[in-house]
């Protein structure tokens, strides 16, 4: 099972998708909560260049609710990270985490039917995105 999905929006930098990716986010009844400029990080602790790179902590507190009820420490596996990566050549990346491979792990049946409902509005999300 591939552990992420991926769609490459052409002709399209970080900053002018990142509004439509959070809007959409939005729309399943997602939010973000966390924020990772992978590219300024890197230059600031490795003094190495990456092209724009971010990953975005997405959560949806029904879904995290529904979660954690059944099995506590599956927190360590939240929030859902979403990355908007320039590829360089005028395309930017958008790629979300499989709920389902990351949750496969726990060996739940009742945690994989919740992951199930994500990763299908996940999916829905990146479709959205064009």
């Amino acid at each position: 099972m591939k552990y992420y999905q991926s769609k490459i929006i052409e002709n399209t930098n970080l900053q002018e998708i990142r509004p439509k990716v959070e809007e959409e986010l939005k729309n399943i009844g997602f939010g973000v909560l966390t924020e990772i400029d992978i590219k300024k990080t890197m230059k600031e602790k490795l003094d190495k260049e990456y092209s724009p790179h971010v990953i975005l902590g997405a959560c949806s507190p029904v879904y995290a609710d529904k979660i954690l009820s059944v099995e506590p420490t599956v927190s360590t596996l939240l929030p859902c990270n979403v990355t908007l990566r320039e590829l360089g050549d005028g395309n930017t990346e958008v790629a979300m985490m499989n709920p389902l491979a990351a949750l496969e792990i726990v060996n739940n049946p009742k945690i994989e039917e919740i992951g199930k409902e994500v990763q299908e509005k996940l999916s829905s999300a990146l479709n959205n995105l064009g």
